[in-house]
């Protein structure tokens, strides 16, 4: 056997790592699902080019040049007409909700002044909260909706441009006339920055008590396990808050970012959305031994939470199956909830969504926390 290199020692260190991996599963998992997740969702679920958008139709008299433009746009493959007949002030609920991204109007008269020969005008209201989201959608409007026109009248084939002068196609880029990407970011980095923040720091609360040895001192005091889950969770509450305020300066000082809403509704969601973080970590570290396997944790909900939140890529771009995934998470709420009321000016009516959901991610992750501690009590 050579004293520089054994073929046999090194089989002997092989197969002990080998069992070590097996033996440490959440890192095993955590090799083998984070490629197999990351494949997926780039692969699958990512689109930045998103199709199928949701519209409102607001159009009193659907003629045949109407139904030839919807047509038209819902050929295009960005636009879905999910309410073909909805009134004006109905178009303007959905659209501030984030039930739609677009709000065609086409007005009573637009027939008669098609066969006058007139220059019919439609009104097109797009979310821009997202620019990403309208501007396909938007690129291709005027040239498209003209040439179906054309078409319904039997006119000749014409180029584009004299068809589009023909067709007034006004377009309102609601909330972001500008498309300025960091009103869409900076909202969004809060709940990023709260999510990567309270999740981690919350997930070692119990593991760093195994690992220093003063476990069994804290099970031996006379709490029951909701008073230690809430001594453990509460002091990153105020963590949380410092960071907002943070964040909420920063926004409107350094990037300019509109707040239109109330300043108290939006407390209001973070509170919630915060209370659900430093309960999920409580959660994970309820299940992990250490405090390098509750980080580990932390990070395999990290990834599929900031893919199909809607945070960098379109949420409307996402196929059906990956968005119903979107919506397990809490940042996927509150996306929805701080652009609604920083940008839209959204009252609680509008937000009543996200913030029943954020509370039911309270309610059940409290819950099953307190079930997993019961447990390691035993």
């Amino acid at each position: 056997m050579s004293r520089y290199f054994s073929l046999g020692r090194l089989l002997a260190l092989l197969r002990k790592e080998v069992i070590q991996m097996r033996r440490d599963r959440i890192t095993f998992a955590m090799m083998l699902g984070i490629p197999l997740i990351q494949l997926i969702l780039f692969g699958f679920a990512i689109n930045s080019d998103p199709k199928g958008l949701p519209a409102a139709l607001v159009a009193p008299t659907q003629d045949r040049y109407t139904r030839a433009i919807v047509s038209a746009l819902e050929l295009t493959g960005y636009y879905r007409f999910t309410h073909p007949a909805a009134s004006a002030a109905e178009a303007e609920r959905l659209i501030t909700r984030g039930d739609v991204s677009f709000a065609v109007t086409v007005p009573s008269d637009f027939g008669r002044r098609v066969e006058r020969g007139d220059h019919p005008q439609i009104l097109i209201e797009a979310d821009a909260t997202d620019p990403s989201v309208a501007s396909g959608a938007i690129s291709t409007l005027g040239t498209v909706a003209a040439e179906a026109l054309l078409r319904e009248r039997g006119a000749e084939a014409q180029v584009a441009d004299s068809a589009a002068s023909q067709l007034q196609v006004t377009v309102h880029k609601r909330y972001n006339p500008e498309g300025l990407t960091q009103y869409n970011i900076v909202p969004g980095l809060l709940g990023v920055i709260l999510q990567m923040t309270m999740v981690m720091m919350t997930s070692m609360a119990l593991t760093r008590e195994i690992e220093r040895g003063t476990m069994e001192n804290l099970l031996s005091m006379p709490a029951t396990p909701l008073e230690i889950m809430l001594g453990k969770v509460l002091p990153y509450l105020g963590v949380g808050a410092v960071q907002v305020v943070v964040v909420l300066v920063a926004a409107k000082l350094i990037f300019a970012v509109p707040f239109v809403g109330a300043l108290p509704l939006l407390l209001a969601g973070v509170f919630v959305f915060v209370a659900s973080l430093v309960i999920l970590g409580y959660l994970i570290s309820t299940a992990a031994r250490t405090q390098m396997q509750a980080m580990q944790l932390t990070f395999f909900f990290f990834l599929p939470s900031l893919l199909l939140s809607g945070f960098m890529f379109p949420y409307r771009g996402m196929p059906g199956w990956a968005q119903v995934l979107g919506e397990i998470f809490p940042l996927t709420h509150f996306l929805r909830l701080i652009r609604a009321v920083m940008l839209k000016g959204a009252d609680y009516a509008g937000i009543a969504q996200p913030m029943a959901a954020l509370a039911l991610f309270v309610a059940g992750y409290a819950t099953l926390a307190l079930l997993r501690f019961r447990r390691t009590l035993d």
